[in-house]
């Protein structure tokens, strides 16, 4: 039987690639080219991540695995949620004075539909290993070996919550996306404070659980030592800690969670600062499924030691937020990388038979944060930021190339090795406020004009007047009547018609500071979908064009005055813009037959492989 080595190196740029194989970067890309082949991978409707990774998985596209943003929405309640998975409490309890007392298991589910072809394989007598695979959490029920990727929470259930520790009041903000801002008071060179963990639904009110902790600042020297549940850490200032296990009580002596964070010392005076990663689940005791069997994280983490669980390990808020500079935030991203090479090597060199997939999230959060030093045209370039942080982004597609390497010398002449992204990557550098839009050209209404920009989730929106609301990046929903409580809109001839004007409308839109067009398509369901969660679909799909994306304040429905702006957030490179014009990459050690392969195309290719049936739902074709 062969064996089939596939690298799921999310963002990888076809441009990029070739570029950096031409400069020399990546010699054995270049090697493997040439003994097979290379062509670019049509990505999915839209190009996010667990769209994209869903397609891959079930060899299908969103209308059969039911995946079509990173966030949806409840119909009934219009409000938000993430697309891939749900996190539900125990349905039944006992109240016994302060104590709630569950009577069932919460659960978490996921919530992609579909075939998953590691389970196809298996169900066929192939041995599978399945490393940090996206939109898998918690993992589909298996035998094999799987850990899941991007859509693992923290303990929190976020996809990840940084803690900032600050004596400087300048520094101190209540709204920080992905992350708290808390102020401390150093007194005799001792701070005290709390690591904030999950919500303790044994008690009423489910109030948050905390672990003290005591940290002691050097009077002479930029050095502290932390005190936290009977462990130590020294660190000077500008040092990260390696990964310390805490444990939140939630009912003494008989329930607890196990959890991992890592500490960053920024300063000790004048002011002291301490940064704290989010807390993650303890691979050696997940409280949470995040692998197959359940012993698997368990006994990877002997292997190698403690490792990132949250699905996006990178802290990209961290640095959008202020709390990490530049080079702060590259210091951590390379902890990831080396933790997660560490965990590639050792894997890599158990495998004999059989699938192995194994997927590296550095170019994808890296690409988004550090666009800006690779493009001139963004508003946040600089010479400066190109100097300091320019070489980054080409040390880590050298660094991919190096796990290429690693994965070459592993196959034989009959083995099957696959290199694939899910996406490429454009620069972001003005968002499109799209509710505005709807806003200002009467498809949706607002109750109170003075307060336009102080609400979010659609609070000042007056649905009897509404017809369509952006949420999530690419998504536009109908007040559908019948669908959304007290929709106005008619299912049927009047929807249809409403779509056709907006896609029309919408692929008009230019940019008055650029001239640009800020809409290259805008599908309907019917236009991108096939499959039985297609009913489940916006009702409009954007396709952004080159420079432009939803901007943060539409994805959760806000109307901010002006239809267009600046991107003046670190992340500042993007996929999230019309799948044409940011495909993925495929390299292969075989010659690519088809022209033009797609994502759900390399689900039936692994399957060709092992001369396993493809499951009929399936829609894409063997490639090679």
């Amino acid at each position: 039987m062969p064996r089939v080595i596939v690298l799921g190196i999310d963002g990888m740029d076809p441009r990029l690639v070739e570029k950096y194989v031409k400069q020399g970067r990546m010699p054995n890309t270049k090697r493997l080219i040439g003994k097979g082949d290379m062509k670019p991978l049509g990505t999915s409707t839209p190009p996010q991540s667990p769209v994209a990774w869903s397609n891959f998985i079930s060899g299908m596209n969103p209308g059969g695995h039911g995946i079509f943003d990173f966030i949806h929405r409840d119909p009934a309640t219009r409000m938000p949620h993430l697309s891939t998975s749900r996190i539900s409490p125990a349905e039944k309890t006992i109240s016994i004075g302060s104590l709630v007392v569950p009577l069932s298991g919460g659960k978490a589910e996921l919530l992609r539909r579909g075939p998953t072809f590691w389970k196809t394989l298996e169900e066929h007598d192939v041995d599978c290993t399945v490393v940090k695979m996206p939109a898998n959490f918690p993992p589909t029920p298996v035998k094999s070996k799987t850990l899941s990727g991007l859509g693992a929470p923290d303990v929190l259930g976020t996809y990840g919550t940084f803690s900032y520790f600050t004596s400087d009041p300048a520094e101190v903000k209540e709204d920080v996306g992905g992350g708290r801002i808390l102020r401390v008071y150093p007194k005799n060179g001792k701070v005290e404070a709390n690591l904030i963990g999950p919500q303790n639904s044994f008690r009423k009110d489910a109030p948050d659980c905390t672990v003290p902790f005591t940290v002691y600042c050097d009077s002479t020297n930029a050095v502290a030592k932390i005190t936290v549940q009977g462990k130590e850490i020294i660190l000077k200032v500008g040092e990260w800690s390696d990964w310390v296990t805490i444990r939140f009580e939630m009912l003494r002596h008989l329930a607890s969670m196990s959890a991992v964070c890592r500490f960053y010392l920024k300063s000790t005076r004048p002011h002291f600062r301490l940064y704290v990663s989010p807390i993650n689940m303890d691979p050696a005791d997940p409280a949470l499924p995040i692998c197959t069997p359940d012993n698997y994280s368990k006994k990877l983490a002997e292997r190698i030691g403690p490792f990132y669980t949250q699905g996006m390990p990178e802290d990209t808020k961290a640095l959008s937020a202020g709390v990490l500079s530049d080079e702060e935030y590259l210091q951590q991203a390379k902890l990831v990388l080396e933790e997660r090479l560490r965990m590639y090597d050792c894997e890599l060199g158990r495998f004999e038979r059989g699938f192995f997939f194994f997927y590296f999230s550095s170019l994808d959060l890296n690409s988004h944060m550090l666009w800006r030093a690779l493009d001139r045209g963004h508003p946040q370039y600089s010479a400066k930021l190109a100097n300091t942080v320019g070489d980054f982004m080409p040390m880590l597609y050298g660094e991919m190339d190096k796990v290429i390497g690693k994965a070459m010398e592993h196959v034989g002449d009959d083995d099957l090795l696959m290199v694939m992204s899910d996406h490429g990557f454009a620069s972001f550098r003005r968002g499109f406020n799209l509710n505005t839009w709807l806003l200002n050209n009467k498809y949706a209404a607002i109750i109170d004009p003075f307060s336009q920009e102080d609400a979010e989730f659609f609070m000042n929106t007056d649905w009897t007047e509404t017809k369509a609301y952006g949420l999530g990046i690419n998504s536009i929903y109908f007040n559908i009547s019948g669908r959304e409580p007290g929709g106005i809109v008619s299912p049927g001839d009047e929807a249809r018609e409403l779509a056709d004007e907006l896609k029309r409308r919408l692929k008009e839109v230019r940019d008055p500071e650029t001239g640009e067009r800020a809409i290259l398509n805008v599908y309907a369901p019917s236009d991108a979908y096939s499959g039985p969660c297609t009913e489940d679909a916006p009702d409009l799909v954007v396709g952004y064009n080159q420079h432009y994306r939803a901007s943060w304040d539409t994805i959760l429905g806000e109307y901010p005055k002006a239809v267009f702006e600046d991107n003046t957030d670190p992340w500042s490179g993007d996929h999230c813009m019309d799948r044409t014009l940011i495909p993925g990459s495929f390299i292969c050690n075989k010659p690519i037959r088809a022209e033009s392969p797609n994502l759900y195309d390399l689900t039936p290719t692994i399957l060709a492989e092992f001369n396993v049936p493809v499951p009929p739902e399936m829609i894409g074709k063997a490639v090679l």
